[in-house]
């Protein structure tokens, strides 16, 4: 049985951050300014971004709202309404509250009733795997259909008074993500009949490679953690806020593998025969940070699989990197204004930094 994404919806909230009004907004740490978010800025290439607080650091909405309005905009320009979704996978690397899962409070925000649900927790790729699960259940002939969303909001991380409650000065792997994730939901609807013009989802697989790198992204360790003792071993939530265990923070030391890593899994799914690198008409990678693009290109060249450039679409500049929301605001993006036709052949990439795994997914565009 095939399945078909037949609708795509996104919500990013309040207006576009520029980068000069990033700092004012998510404020001074101890009242100065940053010695590293030019440096960091100028590397990852993003120009604006959106975040759901504002100067005051008000929460204008939670994770769940804005997965909803994205799951709305998806509706909206769908064959079917609420009451016929069978199916809700959601994904998000941290809801609104630790319990219940964050499927369970997009549920209620939505109003769907006698749904089957699904909660994905990860970072970059909770979304896809989210998909994955959704897909494999209406393969499978389980459900008609399924709505599946993927929402990020780190803004709420990111506020002065969170580092100035560590206690200690900022190191560059704590402040590091300050100036690269941001806010924002997308949501995908998934059909076994294909309606109208359409993107069938011919595979989706990932590769986990937790087993052979440590923890590269997190939050819950303390600073200079051997990762030994989690937020969650602290005699107090105020302990734990001190030693830097709710900072999130990024290993940059490791980082560097997960374009090494990235390109592994696509060579071995073209060993697979599951990817034609000559028959790519279009490709969406969720690379987080425009460092890594040249990088991905010129290790894809060298083993003599290189895409032509013009092949690849990112919003990441304009749009800012969502975490795991990033492929599917990104793939509404590239349906309501790219160019692509009848029997195209689209390949989605999301690396995941947390402790490396990657994911891929290969659509075709028909045209019921």
């Amino acid at each position: 049985m095939s399945v078909y994404i037949n609708s795509t919806g996104h919500f990013l909230p309040g207006p576009a951050i520029s980068n000069d009004e990033m700092e004012p907004l998510l404020g001074y740490v101890h009242g100065k300014p940053s010695r590293l978010k030019r440096r960091i800025l100028q590397s990852n290439g993003i120009h604006t971004r959106h975040y759901a607080i504002d100067a005051n650091h008000n929460t204008l909405f939670s994770n769940a709202a804005m997965a909803a309005r994205a799951a709305e905009h998806c509706l909206t320009g769908s064959f079917i309404g609420k009451r016929q979704i069978k199916m809700l996978s959601a994904a998000t690397s941290q809801g609104d509250v630790v319990l219940p899962g964050f499927g369970s409070m997009l549920q209620a925000e939505l109003a769907l009733s006698d749904i089957e649900l699904h909660s994905s927790h990860g970072i970059c790729s909770g979304s896809m795997m989210a998909l994955k699960a959704a897909f494999t259940n209406l393969k499978a002939g389980e459900q008609p259909n399924a709505l599946v969303v993927a929402s990020e909001l780190t803004s709420r991380l990111f506020k002065a008074s969170r580092y100035e409650a560590a206690g200690t000065e900022l190191d560059f792997n704590a402040e590091f993500l300050r100036w690269m994730l941001s806010d924002g939901a997308g949501a995908l609807l998934l059909e076994t009949r294909a309606r109208g013009r359409c993107f069938r989802i011919d595979w989706i697989r990932s590769f986990s490679h937790a087993d052979a790198y440590p923890v590269c992204m997190s939050v819950g360790y303390p600073t200079d953690s051997n990762h030994s003792q989690s937020w969650q071993d602290y005699a107090t939530y105020a302990q734990a806020e001190a030693a830097g265990a709710l900072l999130i923070r990024q290993d940059v030391r490791l980082l560097e593998n997960i374009v090494k890593l990235g390109v592994d899994g696509y060579l071995r799914l073209i060993s697979e025969g599951r990817v034609q690198p000559d028959k790519v008409d279009h490709v969406l990678c969720h690379y987080s940070s425009h460092y890594f693009r040249g990088k991905i290109f010129d290790m894809l060249q060298r083993a003599g699989v290189g895409i032509a450039e013009h092949k690849w679409y990112s919003n990441l500049y304009s749009r800012g990197n969502t975490g795991c929301a990033s492929i599917f605001i990104m793939l509404d993006e590239f349906r309501r204004t790219q160019n692509y036709k009848t029997g195209d052949t689209i390949v989605c990439m999301v690396p995941e930094s947390g402790r490396f795994n990657n994911a891929y997914m290969q659509l075709t565009v028909v045209e019921a």
